[in-house]
């Protein structure tokens, strides 16, 4: 395993919701451009991910965070789009980050999706340094 996959590991088993939180939205925000240039006037994904940075910051409860993931998912299944729909996805599951911190794997899962399997280790290695960069272990 590498450095960041043990550091997931400690943070899923500690349940730290604020740092994944955090983390699962760079991610999602990662790939929201794939999103918004198929539906740019639908910001259901982009308040997710601002619910989610809210919920780690302790401005917004649990309530509101799953509601906000609730309506990206509802964005997702608007989607014609394979890539759109994977990055508004992820940004669902960064919001929901607030109410488990297992949906953190979402938009690992989903934004390596959206970028697309050529590019998914490229991805998945930014989300590595990412998390890494964030709970200064980098």
């Amino acid at each position: 395993m590498s450095a960041a996959d043990d550091l997931l590991a400690e943070l899923l088993n500690n349940r730290d919701k604020v740092s994944l939180a955090v983390w699962a939205a760079d991610c999602a925000e990662h790939v929201l451009p794939l999103f918004e240039r198929h539906r740019p006037e639908d910001d259901r994904p982009r308040l997710a991910i601002e619910a989610a940075r809210a919920f780690a910051r302790g401005e917004i409860r649990v309530g509101v965070a799953r509601k906000a993931a609730l309506a990206a998912h509802a964005a997702a299944r608007d989607c014609t789009n394979d890539a759109a729909r994977a990055a508004a996805r992820a940004a669902g599951h960064a919001a929901a980050t607030a109410h488990s911190a297992r949906h953190a794997l979402g938009p690992v899962m989903y934004a390596s999706k959206a970028a697309g399997f050529a590019a998914s280790a490229a991805e998945r290695e930014w989300q590595s340094r990412r998390l890494l960069e964030l709970q200064g272990r980098a």
